[in-house]
């Protein structure tokens, strides 16, 4: 994700990178409109023009008392206008934190913005059982990574978070010790 955000937009600025990370603790705040909302504004921000149908359909939405918001078809509707012209990378982390029927929205939309966008790709990542949802949904072109941690590279988080500890007096001495020394480092 951070090569694809990375690239030099002077070298490809036909190349839009839309991110979104999902946190169990949000939830709530990361209802599937939510979500596609925030992935549309990341893609109209790199645009040095936006087209009329979509300042038309905000135009319209202001008339309402106090605005209203954008429902999901609208905004499927706008990014794939936005998707055409361009190659979209829209990766979504943790898509697993996602309340799973908010995560099903989603995953219908986005199948439904690459029905428009053929050049649309999508990076996800969750833990394994999301794997079967996004295949269900994707069931072509779809490639599936396991990915897991060795036990070096955990003893080395926790290494580093027990350095970053501004608060070490609160944990017990010797679950410390012994963390420190697994890791053959110094982090009293």
């Amino acid at each position: 994700m951070d090569s694809l955000c990375d690239e030099p937009r002077e070298v490809r600025d036909d190349i839009v990178v839309a991110c979104f990370y999902f946190d169990s603790t949000a939830q709530e705040e990361q209802g599937a409109a939510s979500v596609l909302g925030a992935l549309l504004k990341q893609v109209i921000g790199c645009y040095k023009w936006i087209p009329e149908e979509i300042t038309d359909t905000f135009q319209r939405h202001k008339k309402f008392v106090g605005g209203r918001e954008l429902e999901i078809p609208e905004i499927v509707k706008m990014l794939g206008i936005f998707s055409s012209p361009r190659h979209i990378y829209f990766c979504l982390d943790a898509l697993d934190e996602c309340a799973a029927p908010d995560r099903a929205k989603i995953l219908l939309s986005l199948k439904e913005i690459v029905k428009m966008s053929p050049t649309t790709r999508l990076f996800l990542t969750g833990r394994p059982y999301v794997g079967h949802e996004v295949r269900k949904h994707f069931p072509e072109g779809t490639a599936l990574i396991s990915i897991s941690p060795r036990n070096g590279d955990i003893i080395h988080y926790i290494h580093a978070k027990l350095v970053e500890d501004t608060n070490s007096g609160e944990m017990d001495e010797e679950i410390r010790e012994r963390n420190c020394e697994e890791y053959s480092g110094n982090c009293l």
